[in-house]
C-alpha cells in the first residue's frame, strides 16, 4: 500500500485516466480489500464488550423494536411517553437491526461498524476518481486511524450514520462536477443531506457551503443551468428532510409521544432551538447551560478535542491550501480542485462552527471532520509528491510531515504514562523523514520509496496507536471518549474509558420487581431523566417512563398528567435518584415539572429501599390522602 501511496508519479498534470475513474486492476482491488479487512477487523474487534454502549440510544432501540409508533417517532420507551432528542434515522437502522437479530449489544452497534466501513470504500472511491487509487487509500486509512472515528463507529450514537450519508452525499457532488454528468447526481447528494438531517439535524447542513461552491465553480453546465441545478438540488433537501417535520407536526399530539428536547412539544423548536440555534448562540432552553470555556480556534487542538481529531488537521489544512495553489491554472471545470473545494468546504465550515460554537459541543462530534481531513491529504499529499522535484513542493511536503509529529509529540504527552516509546519513535521518524524529503528528489527510486515510507508511519503511527487503544476499551454513557485506558497495551491509565452519563445499572431484586406484573401497567416505573429510565427499562424489558426527557427539563409529563396516570394505575412505580436539572433558575432553564413530581411523590408515598435504590409503590394509596 504504501509504495502505491508514495509512487502516484503518472499523470502529473492531469485527471486521472479513464481507467482511474473506472474500473479497479488487481493490485487496486487487493489493497482496497485491505484496508476494508482491516477497518472492518478495527470497527468490530470485541465489539460487544461495550455492552449497551449509550444506552439512551439503546433503550429506544428496544423500543422501537417492538413497537412501530416507537420506531417512527424514536420514542424512549415501548409506551410512547416521549422521544429522544434526535430525529430517529439512526434509530430506525438499528431497530431493524434488533427486530431481525434480538436485543443484544451486536445488533445495537454492528450497524454502525458496518457504517463506518461503508464510509472508508466510499471515501476511497471519491478521491480515486480524482487524484488515483494511492491518494484513495491514504485518505480512506486516514479516515479509518482517526481515533474518534474509531470511537464513533463502534457506537450507537447517530453519528456514524450521519458521517456515512454526508461521505456519500460528497461523492455524488464530485459526480456531479464531472463532464456530461447528470443533474440527477446532484440530485441524489442533496437527498443524502437530507437524510443526514434526520440523523442529526442542521449538523447536516455544515458541508452545503463547500458542496455548492464546487458546482458553481466546477460544474460543466452553463452558469444559469448550474444555479437552477443547486435549487433542484436544494428542493431535494428540504424534501427528503422536511417531509419527516411535516409528518411529526401534522399528527394528533394524542396519539404520538411528546418530543423530547422542546418545550412546546414540537420538532420545528427541537431543529431550531436545542439542537438548532441554541448550539451556535448557547441558549438552549432546557439545556444543561454551555460548558464550553475554550471556544476558539484552540478548541479542536485542546484537552477536549485535540486527542479526537487533530493529529493531522494541520497537515490537511497545508495540503488542501497547496492543492488549490498547484491547481489554480487549471481548467475551471478541473475536477481535482472541484474536489479540493468540496472538501476543503466540508472541513472549513465544519471546524469553525465546531471552534466557537457557544452551546453543547462533545469532542465526538469531531468525527465530521474525519473524512474531510483525509480527502484534502490524500489529494492535497499526492499533487505535492507529484511535484516533489520543485523545491517548494518539497518543502512543503518536508513541513506537513515536521508539524504532523511535533503535534502528534504533543498530544501524545498527554498521556505520558501509555506507551512513553511511540512518542520518542514518532518524533525520531518523523524528523528524520523530513529531512530526507527535502533531498529525495536526487536519490533512486528504491530508497525515494523507503522515505515516503517513513514518512506515512511517522504521521500514522500515534492516531493509529490511539484508534486501537480506543478500540480497545469499553465505552459506555452519553458522552464516549477516545484513547488508552488502564486495559490498553499494558500501559498505565491515562484517561477514563467513558461512562459519563450512564444509565444506572439495577440489581436482579429491583429488576425483578419492576418486570413482576408490568403488563398490568402502561409503564413499569417512572424516573427522572432520560438515562435513569433507559437503565430500568433495558434491565426489566418492560416500558419505564422518562420524566422530563433527557435533562429532565421537558414539560413531559406535567404534574396534573402524571397525577392522573398514578390515578388511573398507569404507572406503577417511581424510581427516585440522580437527576439532570439543567439551569433551574435561569432564564432559559426550561420545565421544572419533574422536580414538582417528584416533591409530590416523596411527600405523599413511602419510600422502600430495593438494590440501593428508592422506590416508590405507586399502586398503593397515598399518605394523607
Amino acid at each position: 500500500m504504501t509504495t502505491t501511496l508514495a509512487l502516484s508519479d503518472e499523470h502529473t498534470d492531469k485527471a486521472p485516466t479513464r481507467r482511474a475513474k473506472g474500473h479497479l486492476s488487481v493490485v487496486s482491488r487487493v489493497q482496497l480489500a485491505v484496508l476494508l479487512v482491516a477497518t472492518a477487523v478495527l470497527y468490530l474487534w470485541n465489539l460487544s464488550a461495550s455492552g449497551w454502549a449509550n444506552a439512551f440510544y439503546t433503550a429506544a432501540a428496544q423500543a422501537g423494536a417492538s413497537n412501530w409508533t416507537a420506531m417512527l417517532f424514536g420514542s424512549s420507551d415501548a409506551a410512547n411517553a416521549i422521544t429522544v432528542d434526535k430525529t430517529p434515522a439512526a434509530l430506525w437502522v438499528i431497530d431493524i437491526s434488533v427486530r431481525l437479530f434480538g436485543l443484544n449489544p451486536w445488533s445495537v452497534l454492528v450497524p454502525q461498524a458496518l457504517e463506518g466501513v461503508a464510509a472508508v470504500a466510499l471515501l476511497y472511491f471519491a478521491v480515486r476518481r480524482v487524484a488515483g487509487a494511492g491518494a484513495g487509500l491514504l485518505a480512506g486509512a486516514v479516515l479509518a486511524l482517526t481515533p474518534v472515528a474509531a470511537l464513533i463507529f463502534r457506537f450507537n450514537n447517530p453519528d456514524a450514520l450521519l458521517v456515512l450519508l454526508l461521505v456519500a452525499a460528497a461523492y455524488c457532488v464530485q459526480r456531479a462536477c464531472e463532464k456530461d454528468a447528470s443533474r440527477w447526481w446532484l440530485v441524489a447528494a442533496g437527498v443524502a443531506v437530507g437524510f443526514g438531517f434526520l440523523a442529526k439535524m442542521l449538523q447536516a447542513f455544515l458541508v452545503l457551503p463547500g458542496f455548492a461552491a464546487a458546482y458553481l465553480v466546477a460544474g460543466h453546465r452553463p452558469r444559469k443551468r448550474r444555479l437552477a441545478d443547486l435549487l433542484i438540488a436544494a428542493t431535494a433537501v428540504v424534501v427528503s428532510g422536511g417531509w419527516y417535520l411535516a409528518l411529526v407536526e401534522l399528527w394528533p399530539t394524542s396519539a404520538r409521544p411528546y418530543i423530547g428536547g422542546s418545550q412546546h412539544n414540537s420538532i420545528i423548536e427541537l431543529t431550531l432551538g436545542y439542537n438548532g440555534l441554541g448550539r451556535l448562540t448557547g441558549n438552549e432552553t432546557g439545556g444543561l447551560g454551555n460548558l464550553n470555556h475554550d471556544v476558539g480556534w484552540g478548541r479542536l487542538f485542546g484537552v477536549g478535542m485535540g486527542s479526537d481529531i487533530a493529529w493531522l488537521l494541520p497537515a490537511a489544512v497545508i495540503c488542501v491550501v497547496t492543492g488549490v495553489i498547484v491547481t489554480r491554472r487549471a481548467p475551471r471545470t478541473d475536477p481535482t480542485r472541484a474536489a479540493l473545494i468540496i472538501w476543503g468546504g466540508w472541513l472549513a465550515v465544519t471546524a469553525v462552527v465546531f471552534s466557537f460554537a457557544n452551546g453543547i459541543v462533545h469532542s465526538y462530534y469531531t468525527v465530521a471532520l474525519a473524512p474531510a481531513i483525509g480527502a484534502c491529504i490524500g489529494i492535497g499529499a499526492t499533487l505535492l509528491w507529484q511535484r516533489r522535484f520543485d523545491v517548494r513542493a518539497a518543502v512543503t511536503i518536508a513541513g506537513a510531515v515536521l508539524v504532523t509529529v511535533l503535534l502528534a509529540a504533543e498530544l501524545l504527552s498527554r498521556h505520558a504514562e501509555w506507551t512513553p516509546w511511540l512518542r520518542a519513535s514518532v518524533m525520531v521518524g518523523g524528523v528524520a523523514a523530513a529531512t530526507l524529503l527535502l533531498v529525495s528528489s536526487r536519490m533512486g527510486p528504491n530508497v525515494t520509496r523507503s522515505i515516503a515510507t517513513l514518512a506515512l508511519v511517522s504521521c500514522l503511527a500515534a492516531p493509529a496507536a490511539h484508534s486501537i487503544a480506543t478500540a480497545a476499551s469499553s465505552h459506555s454513557g452519553a458522552i464516549p471518549t477516545v484513547g488508552p485506558t488502564h486495559h490498553s497495551f499494558g500501559g498505565g491509565r491515562a484517561g477514563p474509558p467513558a461512562g459519563l452519563l450512564d444509565s444506572p445499572k439495577p440489581g436482579q431484586a429491583l429488576s425483578a420487581a419492576l418486570a413482576n406484573g408490568a403488563g398490568n401497567y402502561t409503564w413499569a416505573a417512572a424516573v427522572i431523566g432520560s438515562n435513569n429510565a433507559a437503565g430500568y427499562q433495558l434491565a426489566s424489558g418492560a416500558p419505564v417512563m422518562a420524566v422530563g426527557g433527557f435533562n429532565g427539563t421537558d414539560p413531559a409529563p406535567t404534574l396534573e398528567e402524571f397525577q392522573n396516570y398514578v390515578a388511573t394505575r398507569q404507572v406503577h412505580y417511581f424510581i427516585g435518584g440522580r437527576m439532570l436539572t439543567g439551569r433551574w433558575g435561569s432564564s432559559n432553564s426550561g420545565s421544572r415539572e419533574s422536580a414538582y413530581i417528584a416533591q409530590w411523590v416523596e411527600t405523599h408515598y413511602t419510600p422502600i429501599v430495593v438494590d440501593h435504590a428508592v422506590v416508590y409503590d405507586l399502586s398503593v394509596l397515598p399518605r394523607n390522602s
